[in-house]
């Protein structure tokens, strides 16, 4: 992710045409297949996202096409740093954004808490896990990045469950990413200790294991797919990618299931414009949004769409539930208690 916001607002329609072509993406056909796709809708939009910077311009133009009299200006950023800039708007009693689409269902929580946003409870979310749509339907899951374990294939020790890193052969083997840094970390943490099965007795027995946990997965992919390590606590798109390109590592969706950012869509309480925000929510769940999020390389939360080379379908494999207001409760003393075991 990059750290430098960015702004962005499309001109004219010649601009957006040649922006989706360029991309390669086949844009208009995706666009035009999508469901609730209005000519009605109108005006101008504003989205803060924390998409990738390429995979924000490929939604904003797609998006686009489908609804040819919204114009998008965008702004990129982080979760951490979007929120920052968004919570000084509403000191300031100056929020920009209509719609947000972020990294986590937990960022969603404190905002829904504050009052911030508002309800679309009839949002096109047939086809997905209930667990990504937040119960008031106040923000929804988009797509799925999971956390799991990948090995090195030098490793002996095939994991395929959670608990095989306690293992002997993982003894001081293990890299994992730290929730007091990465946010997908931190969604795994809340699940694993709202689990029974799992818990703080999973974090209790890694910190056993003499594991490294810091930083962000970008390193402990490094490491993993190095050698340096053999096993690691990664989010899944970095390992299958690496390993269809022939990298010596490899992933599985453990079978006590698996935690995942959603990167969650949402509009805001003070949104200017309901109905444009409310059809670019319809337009991430819709198939044809499903469809370049798979294009994108990542894992569509939608049933039928085709995952991405080296990803599983859906529902083969199972999601841990998180309780996103139990979370938000517990996070402050979680990240003590997890900074306290991996000091």
């Amino acid at each position: 992710m990059q750290n430098t916001p960015r702004s962005h607002t499309p001109h004219n329609s010649r601009r957006r045409q040649i922006l989706g072509a360029g991309l390669g993406l086949g844009l208009s056909a995706i666009a035009l297949g999508s469901a609730r796709a209005n000519p009605a809708v109108k005006g101008d939009l504003v989205l803060y996202t924390s998409q990738l910077l390429q995979d924000a311009q490929q939604t904003v133009a797609a998006f686009e096409q489908a609804h040819p009299n919204v114009k998008v200006r965008w702004v990129r950023d982080g979760t951490t740093q979007l929120l920052t800039k968004l919570r000084a708007e509403f000191s300031a009693g100056a929020p920009q954004p209509d719609v947000l689409l972020i990294a986590d269902a937990l960022a969603m929580a404190g905002l829904k808490r504050e009052g911030r946003l508002q309800p679309y409870k009839d949002a096109a979310f047939d086809g997905f896990p209930a667990s990504l749509r937040e119960a008031g339907g106040y923000w929804y899951g988009t797509k799925l990045i999971t956390t799991g374990l990948a090995w090195n294939t030098a490793a002996k020790m095939t994991p395929k469950r959670w608990w095989d890193l306690q293992k002997p052969e993982a003894l001081g083997q293990i890299d994992m990413p730290s929730p007091l840094y990465s946010g997908a970390a931190m969604v795994m943490a809340e699940a694993f200790t709202q689990h029974p099965d799992l818990g703080w007795a999973y974090y209790d027995m890694l910190a056993r294991q003499k594991t490294i946990a810091q930083g962000g997965n970008g390193g402990v992919f490094k490491n993993v797919s190095s050698g340096a390590k053999l096993y690691a606590v990664l989010v899944d798109f970095l390992a299958i990618r690496a390993a269809q390109k022939g990298a010596p590592i490899r992933f599985v969706f453990p079978e006590e299931g698996v935690s995942a950012v959603t990167e969650p869509v949402a509009v805001l309480q003070t949104a200017r414009n309901v109905e444009a925000a409310r059809a670019f929510v319809d337009f991430t769940l819709s198939a044809p949004g499903q469809e370049l999020v798979s294009k994108q390389g990542m894992m569509p939360a939608r049933a039928g769409i085709t995952p991405p080379p080296g990803f599983p379908n859906l529902g083969s494999f199972k999601l841990l539930n998180v309780d996103a207001d139990r979370a938000l409760d517990a996070l402050e003393t979680d990240k003590k208690r997890f900074s306290n075991l991996f000091a």
